[in-house]
């Protein structure tokens, strides 16, 4: 499959794990964190008042995708194009509602949330999904949440990219501490469950433009998905020598420059390196990725990046 969409077109490939270490055997690398977090709506410290939101139904699955594609996003979000995927995710979630607002001019949804009740008189409620445009929006949502808490006790959500939900929270430690092993256990979790790897190198490199100073190296690349291709794959992995340019411009090309440094990585390290998932002297130890200090240490200054999030699970 990697394979055919690949030479289809397929820029990047990723999935999501039930274990890490399969899937590093055709060349997929760990993603960040995604922190997923319980508790007390009614602990929310947010003063604004929501205004009477609009209740969304699997009816208006068509203007709830609409809004999912519209929404900020930030550095590793990704979309999920066809209709039917938020469809059928809300059409199958257990007592599922969603609560948003429309712009009165348009009656777009600009922002909403999509809810799963365990129980629905008391809670816990999974946030499914949450979609903003603005600072604003975002916090009108989070206002309704806690306008939940008089009667649920327990919401949990995703953190959303680039938010610290402690924040908003009332004495946060403190409500992990009493509320430990009850069934509304306020609780902060991390766990990295997907994967990624790069499936076409010149144009994930012609698609990177990082502020400073370019570096430039030889990369000594191995993908281990090589050997596992038949020979009539229409693609064949992206083991090879290439000399890497990385800056407000970024490029690659096939071959050695003796003149540079050399990093020598797995695909799957190399792809993490890129992304921002970790920096260069982080995977220098814990993956597959080799280099000077030095260069280490460039690739770690050029490439500061936000921590890449999906914001949309698959």
């Amino acid at each position: 499959m990697v394979a055919i969409e690949a030479s289809g077109g397929a820029l990047v490939s990723g999935l999501g794990v039930f274990e890490q270490g399969y899937y590093n055997q055709i060349g997929f690398g760990t993603g960040s964190y995604e922190h997923y977090t319980a508790f007390d709506p009614s602990q929310l410290n947010i003063s604004i008042k929501p205004r009477l939101p609009h209740r969304i139904t699997t009816d208006d699955w068509a203007m709830v995708h609409s809004a999912r594609l519209s929404r900020f996003r930030s550095h590793g979000s990704c979309n999920l194009n066809p209709p039917k995927i938020t469809k059928a995710a809300m059409l199958t979630t257990k007592n599922g509602f969603g609560l948003g607002y429309c712009d009165n001019s348009t009656n777009e949804l600009t922002h909403h949330f999509w809810c799963r009740a365990d129980n629905v008189e008391q809670g816990p409620y999974n946030i499914e999904w949450i979609t903003f445009q603005t600072r604003e929006q975002f916090l009108e949502l989070m206002a309704l949440i806690k306008s939940l808490g008089d009667q649920v006790h327990l919401v949990k959500m995703h953190e959303p990219p680039g938010i610290q939900l402690q924040d908003l929270l009332e004495k946060p430690l403190r409500q992990y501490r009493v509320t430990e092993k009850s069934r509304f256990q306020s609780i902060m979790q991390a766990a990295a469950y997907w994967q990624v790897r790069i499936c076409n190198l010149s144009e994930c490199m012609a698609q990177t433009h990082l502020p400073g100073d370019k570096v430039r190296f030889n990369l000594r690349l191995s993908d281990p998905i090589d050997s596992l291709l038949d020979k009539e794959a229409p693609w064949h992995g992206l083991t090879g020598n290439y000399v890497v340019r990385l800056g407000p411009s970024s490029g690659i090309e096939t071959g050695i420059d003796k003149t540079l440094p050399t990093l020598v990585a797995t695909i799957g390290a190399f792809t993490r390196m890129w992304l921002g998932v970790r920096p260069a002297t982080s995977l220098a130890i814990t993956d597959q990725l080799s280099a000077s200090q030095k260069l280490l240490e460039r690739l770690d200054w050029t490439l500061r990046l936000p921590e890449p999030k999906l914001d949309w699970d698959f």
